[in-house]
Formats: C-alpha cells, sequence, structure tokens
C-alpha cells in the first residue's frame, strides 16, 4: 500500500517509483529478497527496505535512480488497466466542478480502471459505482484497494450494472459519468439527485457533449457548462525558457450542470 505518510521508511508492501537519468519511471512494489531489473543492471529491494524515499540509488551497473514514492498521478499513469483512464490533468478540475468534499454520495458510472475513483475518494467522497463489465469492475477496485489500501473500501462499492437501465440509488449528492452516451442518464439523475445536485461528465467528442446539453435543459438543470483542459508545460534552463514542443491536448470534454428542483 503506497497511500502513506512520506516521513515513514520504506517496507515490504509499499510502492516506490524508480526514476533514471533519461526520467523513464518504473514502479515498484517491495518485497524482502525482491530485485528490480532492468538494462542497467538490478536493485535489491533490501537496499530500499528500512530506508527514507527522496534519494539516489546505483543499480550493479552504477546507474543512479531516484527512488521516490508515487503520488496518485504517478500510479494513475502506470497501473494496470483494462479501459482508457481518465487523465489527472482532468480529474483534478473534476473533483472542483463536482465541488467533492467528506461526505458526499456519488454515483460514478464507468469506473473503467478505476483512476477517478481514487481522486474522488481521496477528496473523501462515497462511492457507489456502476459498471458494465465485471473484468473492469474488478480490476477498478484492486487498483483503488492497491493504492490507497483497504481503509477506504468501505466508501467505494462497484456494481456491475448498466446505468442507462435506471439508478437504484437516491438522495444523491453528485453523479459523475464516463459513458458513450450520458444524455441517456439525465431522466434517472433527474430521480437520483437531491435539488441542486451536480451531475457531471466526461466525454471524448464535441457531438456528445452538445446532446447531453440539449437533455440537461430539457429535463431542469441549470448553469450548465461545458470546457476542455489543455495543459502545456515550459523548458526552463537557465536563461532557455520557451514551451515544450509536446503538449497534452486533447482528452476529452468536461460538462457539469445543477438539478434544479421541480
Amino acid at each position: 500500500m503506497s497511500d502513506q505518510p512520506p516521513h515513514r521508511p520504506l517496507q515490504p508492501g509499499d510502492m516506490v517509483l524508480l526514476v533514471d537519468a533519461k526520467h523513464r519511471r518504473y514502479l515498484v512494489t517491495l518485497e524482502a529478497g525482491g530485485e528490480f531489473h532492468s538494462h542497467a543492471g538490478l536493485i535489491p529491494h533490501d537496499e530500499l527496505i528500512g530506508r527514507d524515499a527522496g534519494r539516489e540509488v546505483r543499480s550493479t551497473r552504477k546507474s543512479k535512480y531516484l527512488v521516490l514514492r508515487p503520488t496518485l498521478s504517478d500510479f494513475i499513469l502506470k497501473m494496470p488497466r483494462g479501459a482508457q483512464v481518465v487523465y489527472p490533468k482532468d480529474i483534478g478540475p473534476i473533483l472542483m466542478l463536482a465541488d467533492l468534499q467528506p461526505g458526499v454520495r456519488v454515483l460514478e458510472s464507468g469506473v473503467g480502471s478505476g483512476a477517478l475513483s481514487m481522486g474522488m475518494l481521496r477528496a473523501g467522497a462515497d462511492i457507489v459505482g456502476y459498471e458494465l463489465r465485471e473484468d473492469f469492475a474488478v480490476r477498478a477496485q484492486r487498483n483503488v484497494r492497491g493504492f490507497l489500501g483497504e481503509a477506504v473500501m468501505d466508501r467505494y462499492r462497484v456494481q456491475v450494472r448498466d446505468c442507462y437501465e435506471g439508478i437504484e440509488e437516491t438522495g444523491l449528492d453528485r453523479i459523475v459519468l464516463d459513458l458513450p452516451e450520458p444524455w441517456l442518464v439525465v431522466p434517472h439523475a433527474v430521480e437520483a439527485l437531491v435539488p441542486s445536485g451536480i451531475l457531471v461528465a466526461y466525454t471524448p467528442q464535441i457531438t456528445q457533449a452538445a446532446q447531453l446539453r440539449d437533455a440537461l435543459e430539457r429535463h431542469g438543470f441549470a448553469q450548465a457548462e461545458t470546457l476542455e483542459i489543455m495543459q502545456r508545460g515550459w523548458h526552463i534552463e537557465g536563461q532557455a525558457v520557451r514551451p515544450n514542443h509536446r503538449m497534452v491536448g486533447h482528452t476529452g470534454f468536461l460538462t457539469h450542470a445543477r438539478l434544479l428542483r421541480p
């Protein structure tokens, strides 16, 4: 379990991120007697266990690696996945658009590999997840448990269900969707959400967002907005300052709205 206080020495079962001189990243779960192997030699796990992260180690071929505790963003980009994940650049804005906080009841439909679930659980949400595919549901729960630990699982209940056919829960504070046809969920959301509750949907195509916006307007939602998040890094080396040649551009459109009281 890697979601641990950063001041604690590394222990068996902890995850570490090893970063080499070319900034390649390797996610490793420590085991007593285990070894990390690469083209640049090996690193015995026992050389890391009992010591602090945030330092350099050398492989048997004298290659340098930086030893770090992985952030949630690191884990999402490296974790096992079946479905395409919602990327960190979109997860942060979703947490704000949904106004997530401890105790908020959320229905998440389309949990995929659990990336967005982990962000919402970190914010304190209580999540019921609907997922069509059982293998995705199992993987999502395994990823959540692997990074956040067993303690969060009482706030994360994933069911193999089709959200298009209806929502069993009522009195929900938030509904978060990552589905091909989120507009089909809007009539069910009207019955499931509390007044002023928030619906947020992630859609890859603008035509999907447009159909969703039409359904939201017809079913009594207000304050609807659709946005797209771009992420561009900058190269800074001494006085040489310029935008990076590559950026994380389009991944999806984020649409959010609030339900009005009938």
